[in-house]
């Protein structure tokens, strides 16, 4: 049985600027090929076995050529796989994807389209940019800028001419061909110009010059690809429009180590707040299956004053095995439930139980203190919780009443390979590592 593949525009950058149908694809994907500029935060979205080849290409380093991009593709269709190309902008904005495209059409494999947003708008519309504006430019033409020994070919008196908004996608190693071509065939020399360097990204930095001295700007600020050069009048059109770069966490790094299926709230928050959120999974959840214990609490609970859940982890296994058994919400009913902190409360709430009590500080101290005044030698407290967790809080309410641990999961180190992400940690000036637990900073350790 064959497969499909799906050319996929991941956008310029930003993951939320993908589409609806490309996240689908992703979700659904048996292998994903994926390059340099497609967000890696796109793929938290795909299944636990989905196969991950990067194929990601740098100025004048391949990992992988095109030839060899072109039958991967084909190789991983042919075998029935649910195939996705996620490609930076637009798949068929210089982005080769007409070659991927006939590729496989030669060889007889189907394949679908989903368009991107290409850097030549969102890109431009992230630096404040607008690529049209009324009075100041009525049209637009987009041009690669990997010129090399061809770059003579371009009509440049052609190009000089124009009105509209000139923009230059991977041309900044030939900035100074490109201004000078301009200047020299009647381009006026203090026409405004702009350089965006990761566009759309917490590392987004820009430029702004004149066609006479942009290259001498570029230099001095080391603009390295990938890049994008905007020429036209809307580049004076920055100062009022740009938004990106007031957000305040903007331009931090902050790498986030805890297991994939857990991270994708705080991702979102520090996207939303401008930061680059680096996801390098530290830790696997692995459930504790024939749970005797647990099914033996679960059909005595009335016997429980209280049930305390110190993890997202711990409450939703809790209550995937609760109605596996034939309950449901209702048989906690008269117990009081309890929660660390209020992203497990809140997983709580989607099972129709809203917590009696959440710490105000939100760790295992700040539990104990909040039950000390409630708790008596008669109650009987349950806590389902991680095999390798930290023993302070059954340690310390056991001194008050009866407390029952159940262990219901643990924590293991991860098996996905981070090499590509911890390698890509290199590129950085400087980041933040979040650590969740002590076991994602001793895995963390081991990784890097």
């Amino acid at each position: 049985m064959k497969g499909i593949v799906y050319l996929v525009g991941a956008g310029p950058g930003d993951p939320g600027l993908i589409t609806l149908k490309g996240i689908q694809c992703i979700k659904t994907a048996d292998v994903i090929v994926y390059d340099r500029l497609a967000s890696p935060v796109l793929l938290e979205e795909r299944k636990n076995n989905c196969k991950l080849i990067y194929v990601g290409k740098s100025p004048k380093h391949h990992t992988k050529t095109q030839s060899e991009i072109n039958e991967i593709l084909f190789q991983e269709a042919k075998a029935g796989n649910r195939v996705v190309r996620l490609k930076g902008g637009d798949p068929y904005v210089f982005g080769r994807g007409g070659e991927e495209g006939e590729y496989l059409y030669n060889r007889n494999i189907p394949f679908e389209v989903v368009p991107g947003i290409t850097s030549a708008i969102g890109g431009l519309a992230y630096g404040g940019i607008p690529i049209t504006h009324r009075g100041l430019a009525r049209s637009f033409h987009v041009i690669t800028g990997h010129l090399k020994d061809e770059y003579e070919e371009i009509n440049w008196e052609a190009l000089a001419a124009l009105d509209g908004t000139i923009v230059f996608l991977m041309g900044v190693s030939n900035l100074e061909k490109i201004s000078r071509n301009l200047i020299k065939n009647g381009k006026d020399e203090n026409t405004p110009v702009a350089i965006i360097n990761w566009a759309t990204t917490p590392r987004q930095k820009i430029v702004k010059g004149t066609l006479s001295n942009i290259y001498e700007k570029a230099l001095k600020e080391n603009i390295k690809p990938p890049s994008l050069i905007v020429i036209g009048d809307v580049v004076d059109l920055r100062d009022s429009l740009s938004f990106y770069e007031k957000k305040p966490l903007f331009g931090r790094n902050i790498v986030i180590t805890r297991g994939t299926t857990q991270q994708g709230d705080i991702i979102n928050k520090l996207i939303e707040l401008g930061a680059n959120a680096i996801s390098i999974p530290t830790i696997e959840i692995k459930e504790i299956k024939s749970n005797i214990r647990l099914d033996k609490a679960i059909i005595d609970i009335d016997k429980y004053n209280y049930i305390i859940f110190t993890s997202i982890n711990g409450a939703n296994i809790f209550f995937k095995r609760l109605f596996e058994l034939g309950y449901d919400a209702r048989k906690i009913a008269d117990i009081k439930v309890g929660a660390v902190g209020s992203s497990t409360a809140k997983a709580i709430g989607e099972y129709g139980i809203n917590v009696d009590f959440i710490p105000k500080e939100y760790r295992g101290e700040g539990l104990v203190n909040e039950l000390k005044s409630k708790l008596s030698k008669e109650d009987k407290v349950l806590i389902p919780r991680a095999k390798n967790g930290r023993p302070y809080i059954v340690e310390e309410l056991s001194k008050i009443c009866m407390v029952e641990e159940i262990k219901t999961y643990e924590t293991v180190k991860a098996t996905e390979d981070s090499e590509y992400m911890i390698e890509s940690l290199k590129e950085l000036d400087s980041y933040y590592i979040l650590f969740s637990s002590p076991t994602t900073f001793i895995n963390f350790k081991k990784i890097a």
